[in-house]
């Protein structure tokens, strides 16, 4: 088994992302600040190791979001995102 059996699309994070913000994020923007790449949550790489959902910039595969499930709630690192654009129209 290999990266490649692994990896699914981004919207594989739909559930742990929405109980986190309180509504779909799959359509909103994450700017990779690894090399600029702006594109939807929902088609980036993502990687589910056991522990969390991994999300990788399908470009330069930088670590965007990084979300894991505690006892008391979720850690969300967004350390490799310059930004996220989320739509408040419906």
């Amino acid at each position: 088994m290999d990266d490649n059996d692994l990896r699914l699309d981004g919207n594989a994070a739909a559930g742990p992302l929405a109980e986190i913000f309180g509504r779909e994020m799959t359509m909103a923007a994450a700017v990779c600040g690894g090399c600029g790449t702006d594109a939807p949550i929902g088609s980036l790489m993502a990687y589910d190791p056991g522990l969390g959902i991994i999300l990788r910039c399908s470009t330069c595969d930088t670590a965007i979001l990084r979300v894991s499930r505690v006892r008391s709630g979720y850690w969300v690192d967004v350390r490799g995102a310059s930004a996220l654009r989320i739509s408040t129209a419906e």
